[in-house]
């Protein structure tokens, strides 16, 4: 699957969406609930009420974008569902969507370079 890379920011509203809902209508969701500007490039990502569903909606500068996924077997892994929205990174998106456990992706350690060799 191609997907975002690097400094990437991603968002995940952890309320279930109607999944009738359209690019435009998860547009209008991300402005009135998360109170974000669906326009500014962030990947939103949405679950439905049934776990093996999500939605993703970003504008990748000539237009909105609407990706959705429904695994065929298992089901993705929520947070649990409350009120707000979580932050996720480009790594963290990319288990979720391949439906593993999103939380078990940690960050790189900062390493800094030795000043001398050995």
């Amino acid at each position: 699957m191609i997907g975002p890379s690097g400094a990437v920011r991603v968002m995940m509203a952890t309320r279930p969406v109607d999944f009738r809902k359209g690019a435009e209508g998860l547009a209008a969701l991300v402005r009135e609930t998360m109170g974000a500007d669906p326009f500014c490039g962030t990947v939103y990502v949405f679950r439905a009420r049934r776990a093996d569903r999500v939605k993703l909606v970003y504008f990748d500068g000539t237009g909105v974008c609407l990706f959705s996924k429904r695994l065929e077997d298992g089901k993705f892994q929520w947070p649990a569902i409350a009120d707000g929205v979580v932050h996720l990174s480009a790594a963290e998106l990319s288990a979720l969507l391949e439906g593993l456990d999103w939380r078990r992706v940690h960050t790189a350690r900062r390493v800094t370079a030795p000043a001398v060799a050995g």
